[in-house]
């Protein structure tokens, strides 16, 4: 793809396109076609989500009203408690948390919510934004279902200079109503292939959704744009000796939600994947080019391998990356990411700022022939030289990320 063609893509996509909705399945099908185009067959795989339409939300503190926005699924009613704001989850924090509507810092975790709920948390107040913004959004954030394992609590996510006042009035009460309608919607999966001589595939992911603020240019129309380019660049040689699939995955940002409804919907041909090769957020101004590897420490000295013979540098190291490379690893899988990760002060990502001002097309096309050119070695391949196994370390921080084994014990 040249630089025009990308700038283009970018233009038809610069809207926001959260998982489930109908602006998501616009892209979805855009994306098809496109595929299409540069000569894959491709498809729409749906997928069931959850959604939830938030009619009104309130967020009383001390009888002063705050602007706020009610987590989607997280249930409706009204609570009114004492308000208590806690900084981290230590054992000591947890103690005081009894019976109190409760500011955090973070967004709502597995761990952390469930043992505020055990510790008897009525409800909760996020913020996310930044008290040096000019902006005063309020994210649209979800319970999600893995965190909330079938117990609700009403929330809301206000924005961080209401938080900070908040915390420097120190107030005694706060009062949360949330009024939604929930419901089962749908996400959905692209699907793109160029079969090869063999049966076996490697395939690419990158997901095109957004959060409920951006238009994801950065995160992660970028990482699509290398998928696109891979099967224009792929497709007039093809058949390779390894097929190649493309995943355009849909609600990420809730959760890995398309990946992980991919390998539970393809479990049976998992075992004819040799390697995914995941894509997410490519192609800044400025920023270092990285590869996360879930698989074995040798594909780590591949990928540098690689990048010095291409003149190219790459900052490799094997680990679990938070995208979609995650679910295909906890299956079996060996999976890497590559992605361009830029300086906070160059990019900011899940708000309104992630726009193409943040791209260079010049980048996303030269990181694109990298990631291309990696691709195109394993589908050629005599036998995809990556071991058909998942490292014990990576398996712990996988417990640990997908919530089965907790990071660290608290004190």
């Amino acid at each position: 793809m040249n630089t025009k063609t990308i700038r283009q893509v970018l233009k038809d996509t610069d809207f926001i396109h959260v998982g489930g909705t109908e602006e998501e399945l616009k892209v979805a099908q855009y994306l098809m076609q496109k595929a299409i185009a540069y000569g894959a067959a491709a498809h729409i795989e749906p997928f069931p989500v959850q959604m939830a339409d938030v009619h009104s939300a309130s967020l009383t503190v001390d009888g002063r009203s705050i602007p706020c926005k009610g987590y989607r699924c997280c249930g409706s009613g009204e609570i009114e408690a004492p308000f208590i704001y806690v900084p981290d989850e230590t054992d000591l924090s947890l103690s005081k948390v009894n019976g109190k509507i409760v500011l955090l810092d973070t967004i709502l975790r597995y761990f952390g919510y469930n043992d505020m709920l055990d510790h008897g948390a009525k409800g909760f107040i996020t913020y996310d934004g930044n008290v040096n913004y000019r902006d005063n959004d309020i994210d649209d954030r979800e319970l999600r279902s893995f965190v909330a394992n079938g117990r609700k609590a009403l929330a809301v996510n206000i924005n961080a200079k209401d938080a900070a006042k908040l915390v420097r009035s120190r107030p005694k009460s706060a009062r949360i109503t949330v009024d939604e309608t929930e419901y089962e919607g749908e996400s959905r999966n692209v699907v793109a292939e160029l079969p090869g001589t063999s049966d076996e595939w490697i395939v690419m992911t990158a997901h095109y959704d957004t959060v409920p603020l951006s238009r994801g240019s950065y995160d992660n129309m970028s990482g699509c744009i290398t998928l696109l380019h891979a099967i224009e660049a792929l497709a007039p040689s093809a058949p390779h000796r390894y097929g190649l699939r493309f995943v355009f995955c849909g609600s990420e940002e809730r959760g890995l939600l398309g990946s992980k409804a991919y390998v539970s919907a393809h479990e049976e041909e998992l075992g004819k994947i040799a390697l995914n090769i995941n894509v997410d957020m490519i192609g800044s101004v400025m920023g270092k080019f990285i590869s996360v590897v879930s698989a074995e420490e040798a594909l780590v000295s591949h990928v540098k391998y690689l990048s010095t013979e291409m003149d190219w540098s790459v900052e490799a190291r094997s680990g679990v990356y938070s995208s979609d490379s995650t679910p295909f690893a906890d299956k079996g899988v060996p999976a890497l990411s590559f992605a361009r990760i830029a300086p906070p002060a160059q990019a900011s990502i899940h708000n309104r700022y992630d726009t193409m001002a943040l791209l260079s097309e010049e980048q996303i096309r030269e990181d694109s022939d990298f990631i291309t050119a990696f691709a195109r070695r394993m589908a050629d391949a005599p036998l995809c030289p990556v071991k058909r196994e998942i490292p014990q370390k990576i398996k712990d921080e996988l417990d640990q990320y997908l919530n089965r084994k907790r990071r660290e014990q608290k004190s």
